[in-house]
């Protein structure tokens, strides 16, 4: 059990008006976090934008789990975030992506709220809601984004039944629909195309990524899955190094010590490596464009081998 005395990590700040910004985008250093994406378009708070800047995020930010495999350690304080994802050769995963981009949302006039979702393993399994996304309100329509998966869709995604959404400047698509995804309980399922020639649960080739309803999530709500995910011997980020970068074309994925990298358009299989221990900070740092501190690296190759 949690107790109230717990140190939970997150930051409600107060304007001078008494107005609450719930993801301190006023504490955001948004023009750092804009040269980090390279965007340099329009700041408005418009589908233009919000396309544009989702897809720069999950091109530009990496996604690891350096610290919670090697310290069991995920601060989601703002100012930790900015240190670690902006300028630094760092990166991180769900709750921390969707946390720094919420506040860059905030600070540039976005209307959204957070959400959590249960990623899928297999027909009978439910997971706990760990995985965090933002849901974007524009005139009258829904978009989600899901900047945190790792591979993550390089563009948001309308919330409507059925929509196929496909990207023309990449060769990833994905389909949304609204159906039961726990037993009695209705919600949304992201379908991926299936793997392995399979036919896919919801027919013509797609299998499902994960699920979630919309059910509003707060940061304390952030900060007590990521408490789980950072800490539990139980969450599968403690034991085990994940590492994702994905680009319009290929995704390059690291499991522990096993480097795949993934090519759809170019059919056949994934190309797979089996690394030495000794070999994964060099790795991070070529294919991933991650590059962990001497001390880390030292940690994780004693941890790898």
């Amino acid at each position: 059990m949690l107790h109230l005395s717990h140190r939970i990590d997150f930051d409600v700040q107060r304007d001078g008006t008494g107005t609450f910004g719930m993801w301190n985008g006023d504490a955001l250093d948004l023009d750092a976090y804009l040269a980090q994406l390279g965007y340099e378009g329009d700041r408005a708070p418009t589908l233009e934008t919000l396309r544009a800047l989702h897809r720069a995020h999950v091109l530009s930010v990496r996604w690891e789990n350096l610290d919670a495999f090697l310290r069991g350690d995920v601060p989601l304080g703002l100012g930790a975030l900015q240190a670690k994802m902006i300028g630094n050769p760092r990166g991180g995963y769900c709750f921390e992506h969707v946390s720094l981009y919420a506040a860059a949302l905030e600070r540039l006039g976005f209307d959204f709220f957070g959400i959590q979702g249960r990623i899928h393993v297999g027909p009978g399994k439910i997971l706990p809601a760990t995985h965090a996304m933002l849901v974007i309100e524009l005139d009258g329509r829904r978009w989600l984004c899901d900047v945190g998966f790792g591979a993550s869709p390089l563009e948001p995604i309308e919330i409507t039944d059925r929509t196929e959404a496909t990207d023309a400047r990449s060769v990833w698509s994905y389909l949304l629909r609204r159906e039961e995804i726990t037993p009695g309980a209705d919600g949304w399922t992201l379908y991926e195309p299936a793997t392995g020639g399979g036919g896919g649960v919801a027919g013509g080739g797609w299998q499902p990524r994960h699920t979630f309803t919309l059910n509003r999530q707060y940061p304390a709500d952030y900060s007590l899955a990521n408490h789980f995910i950072a800490t539990s011997s139980h969450s599968p980020f403690t034991g085990r190094l994940f590492v994702q970068r994905v680009f319009p074309d290929r995704l390059h994925v690291l499991d522990d010590r096993t480097l795949t990298t993934i090519r759809p358009a170019a059919g056949g299989p994934p190309e797979v490596r089996e690394l030495e221990a000794a070999e994964v900070p060099k790795a991070l740092a070529d294919v991933f464009g991650i590059e962990p501190s001497d001390a880390d690296a030292e940690l994780l190759v004693a941890k790898l081998s």
